[in-house]
């Protein structure tokens, strides 16, 4: 199941933005080690996650966090022009047409065969959320090794300049071309999106 979720929306969209927040923390402070902030000790929230924010939550029948990512317009502050801007070769791409796509989230409380599922209708929401908002582009900034992950979802992705060692991680700003092509490349590539049903509405403060 698909949401996209706004938190003042009905309470049990509220729930699937609260378990999203609780699993970026899990993940990204707690795996990872990001110095990120963390609200009551339990959720991962920072400056970015205001009313311009777009969340795309795969979620179980049960409400479970599956997967997410958060969308950023980039006509606002986001996280590749205002922290990154440096690694783009040329000026950080912008423009009603192009979103950021961020903190990408699995679960680690589900195993390895529901992990790629849940990656897959992840990846495939992001192209149709592309698609049906006349977004053409994704832009990034991600890890090399995360990089390499996403050129082998099989859509069209080129770096936007050389990577960079900051903060002891080699970082690379990205862009990922969202067309007709897209579906058929990321099937191509064995990313099998199914038909998850989208609930909800599209932004959240």
């Amino acid at each position: 199941m698909l949401h996209m979720v706004e938190p003042f929306d009905p309470a049990e969209e509220r729930e699937v933005l609260r378990r999203m927040f609780v699993a970026r923390k899990e993940v990204f402070v707690d795996l990872l080690g990001w110095d990120v902030p963390v609200l009551d000790e339990r959720y991962e929230v920072d400056q970015f996650d205001d009313e311009h924010a777009v969340y795309l939550v795969v979620a179980g029948r049960d409400g479970s966090h599956l997967a997410s990512a958060r969308l950023l317009p980039t006509t606002r502050p986001h996280i590749l022009a205002d922290l990154y801007g440096d690694l783009c070769e040329e000026d950080v791409p912008r423009g009603p047409d192009i979103y950021e796509v961020t903190r990408f989230c699995l679960d680690r409380r589900i195993d390895a065969a529901a992990r790629r599922d849940a990656r897959d209708k992840l990846i495939g929401a992001l192209a149709g959320f592309g698609a049906a908002n006349d977004i053409n582009r994704y832009t990034g900034v991600a890890d090399m090794g995360w990089f390499q992950q996403i050129l082998a979802f099989g859509w069209r992705c080129r770096p936007l300049g050389l990577p960079r060692m900051i903060d002891g991680q080699m970082l690379v700003a990205l862009a990922i071309e969202i067309d007709e092509e897209t579906p058929r490349l990321l099937a191509e590539a064995g990313i099998r999106t199914g038909q998850p049903n989208a609930e909800g509405v599209s932004h959240a403060a």
